[in-house]
């Protein structure tokens, strides 16, 4: 990390990472914590091309763009090191974690209009008490919070789903997770060692790049499962046989 002034955006006014500032553009603090967003905006694109392409639920298409929103706002607080943009990063994660509360509950919850009701009104309220309040501490452990409520949910989705390709992209979903949260941690953790080593493995970017994986198979898992629930003949097909995305068969009344 670097404290100080910059040649561009000023002091540093947002928390600082681990990677050294200002080394290969005087306009990107941070070079590869806001280059490894781009993954993130590829992955939502292709995802919200997909929804829009086969008439998926609106919800899709909103998360898809609220993944999109969220990696733009994590290179622009990265690139600027700002507070303000700090919270044009941390504020959509918030609100996409609604999001994914909204599309895995909603579909047993019997009185339709008190959710999303409730989340908006609670999403706005989030985010302007976090542009009065700075609360570091606070958003993660609110964060995990948010994350670990759609745990259960999640896991009966994956119990009852029978395609085994749709599992394999649950499982994906934890492995990715487990992996950037172990790059997450060693940034955070050992960065004071980091800053003597002649290489930075540069956990934070590599945190960037799997959540980018991990939000793309969480979102294509949960498309399946909502494919299934309406009886769309849902499949888990391979574009080039690699990159997996979901594919419906929509009776003809719809």
């Amino acid at each position: 990390m670097e404290d100080g002034f910059s040649s561009f955006w000023g002091p540093v006014t947002s928390t600082d990472r681990c990677e050294k500032n200002y080394v290969h553009s005087s306009y990107i603090a941070e070079f590869f914590n806001t280059i490894s967003n781009i993954p993130g905006i590829l992955f939502a694109l292709i995802g919200l091309i997909n929804a829009l392409r086969q008439r998926f639920e609106k919800r899709f298409s909103v998360l898809h763009i609220s993944n999109m929103i969220l990696s733009i706002g994590s290179m622009l607080y990265h690139a600027t090191l700002q507070r303000v943009q700090q919270q044009g990063d941390e504020t959509p994660m918030v609100w996409e974690m609604l999001l994914y509360f909204y599309i895995l509950y909603s579909p047993d919850w019997h009185y339709r209009s008190t959710m999303p009701t409730f989340l908006f009104f609670y999403g706005v309220g989030f985010a302007i008490a976090h542009a009065l309040i700075r609360f570091e501490i606070g958003f993660k452990v609110h964060y995990i919070i948010l994350c670990l409520l759609c745990i259960p949910r999640m896991y009966k989705y994956y119990i009852y789903t029978k395609d085994n390709y749709a599992k394999r992209l649950a499982k994906l979903y934890i492995a990715t997770l487990f992996l950037g949260s172990i790059c997450w941690l060693m940034d955070r953790v050992l960065c004071k060692e980091i800053s003597h080593w002649y290489f930075n493995p540069q956990g934070h970017a590599l945190w960037h790049v799997c959540m980018s994986f991990n939000s793309y198979f969480a979102n294509t898992f949960l498309m399946f499962c909502r494919a299934e629930q309406r009886r769309w003949d849902p499949k888990i097909v391979h574009f080039f046989g690699v990159f997996p995305y979901v594919k419906i068969q929509k009776p003809k009344s719809q």
